[in-house]
């Protein structure tokens, strides 16, 4: 019998509005994809080849959207599992009349593993992924070696992966694996009180983490 494979998220029963739910409803033909262990054909789905940037646990989905509506040259990927940031998220895409974005509501390990070819992709977001601070919930971190190294099986290469998080510990973790990981350089470190991001906008669970007290650490990787 296969092991359990360890979630890096929990469902949450968070209140979803009924604009979202009917977003959900209305635009998930439009934008959503189904999870299939069948590798995506990124121009076909687009309709255009074009480079190919990942968002993982977009959240409520506004940096998301802002990204895809800065750079209509790029087609954007994003992945989430809670209903309520979804519906959000289509709900602003739609305002946006945004044709250069999908969106999978699915287990990111998974979906990189079955759904995302080698080499497929040119970036990949990791912005604020759950620190989970408590010792024993430490495995269920999304970054971890193995996590960094599927990520860069399925980067080009020259492709950079970018991360922010605002918990410490998480923080000095996320150096020790990036100083161990073959698959990628650093390109920078930053560290900030939300003045400077890295190449990327705000985020709301951002905002809240620095009305906190909390400093944002930032990494942008190089695909070797």
């Amino acid at each position: 019998m296969m092991p359990r494979p360890i979630r890096t998220f929990v469902l949450r029963s968070g209140r979803i509005t009924p604009a979202q739910e009917r977003a959900l409803e209305r635009l998930w033909p439009r934008y959503g994809l189904g999870f299939r262990p069948v590798v995506l054909d990124f121009p076909a789905l687009f309709g255009r080849p074009a480079p190919i940037v990942l968002d993982i646990g977009f959240g409520d989905g506004a940096a998301l959207v802002k990204q895809a509506a800065t750079h209509p040259e790029c087609d954007y990927l994003g992945i989430e599992v809670h209903a309520p940031g979804i519906g959000h998220c289509l709900l602003q895409a739609e305002s946006r009349g945004l044709a250069n974005l999908r969106l999978i509501r699915h287990d990111a390990v998974e979906v990189l593993q079955l759904q995302i070819g080698d080499r497929s992709l040119d970036r990949i977001n990791v912005y604020f992924p759950d620190p989970w601070p408590k010792k024993r919930h430490h495995k269920r971190r999304l970054l971890q070696p193995d996590f960094l190294a599927l990520a860069g099986s399925r980067l080009a290469p020259g492709g950079h992966l970018h991360i922010a998080t605002d918990w410490q510990a998480y923080a000095d973790r996320i150096d020790e694996i990036v100083a161990e990981c073959p698959s990628f350089s650093l390109v920078e470190r930053r560290e900030h009180d939300g003045d400077r991001p890295l190449d990327r906008p705000a985020t709301r669970f951002e905002r809240r983490g620095l009305k906190l007290g909390y400093r944002i650490s930032e990494w942008r990787l190089l695909r070797s």
